[in-house]
C-alpha cells in the first residue's frame, strides 16, 4: 500500500458526515494565518497539521490537510488572535447546530476556548490530505474527564 492510497479526502452533506470529518480532524493544529475566508465565493478554506489517528502502525504521525466549506453566508469567530496570524490553534471537534433547514451553522471549537462559526445554506464540505505523513515527536494527549 503506497503512501497515496493512505491519505483521506472525506466529503460531507449532513451532520452525521460532517461528525467523520470531526473525528479526521481532532487534535489538528493550525495557525490562524491558515484560515481563508472568501465571502464573494461564498467559502471558507482553513489548513490544518492533522494527527494520522488512522495510521494505526504505533508512530505519532501528521499530514497537510485543508477543510473548505461551500455555501457560506457569514463566519463569526471569538478568543482567536486575529492579529497574530502566526498564533497556533488546535481544534478539538466540529459540530452543526441546524438552523432553518437545511442550513446552520458549522461550529469549530478550539482548545483555550476559542471558537469559529460559520453560518451556511447547507452542509457543504470537504477534507483532503495535501501532502505525505511526517514522524510527530509524540501523539495528542486527552485528560480524563472530570464528571
Amino acid at each position: 500500500m503506497g503512501e497515496e492510497a493512505s491519505t483521506l479526502k472525506l466529503l460531507a452533506e449532513d451532520a452525521d458526515d460532517l461528525a467523520i470529518i470531526s473525528a479526521a480532524l481532532q487534535d489538528a493544529v493550525a495557525k490562524v494565518g491558515d484560515i481563508l475566508w472568501e465571502p464573494r465565493a461564498r467559502r471558507l478554506t482553513i489548513g490544518f497539521n492533522r494527527f494520522r489517528w488512522e495510521s494505526g502502525d504505533g508512530q505519532p504521525q501528521r499530514i497537510r490537510a485543508a477543510l473548505q466549506l461551500g455555501g457560506v453566508l457569514g463566519v463569526k469567530s471569538r478568543r482567536l488572535r486575529r492579529d497574530r496570524k502566526d498564533a497556533v490553534i488546535e481544534l478539538l471537534a466540529l459540530s452543526f447546530l441546524p438552523g432553518e433547514a437545511p442550513g446552520g451553522v458549522v461550529a469549530f471549537e478550539f482548545a483555550g476556548g476559542g471558537d469559529l462559526r460559520a453560518e451556511v445554506e447547507c452542509i457543504d464540505a470537504v477534507m483532503a490530505d495535501l501532502s505525505k505523513a511526517w514522524a510527530a515527536r509524540r501523539a495528542p494527549t486527552h485528560e480524563a474527564d472530570p464528571a
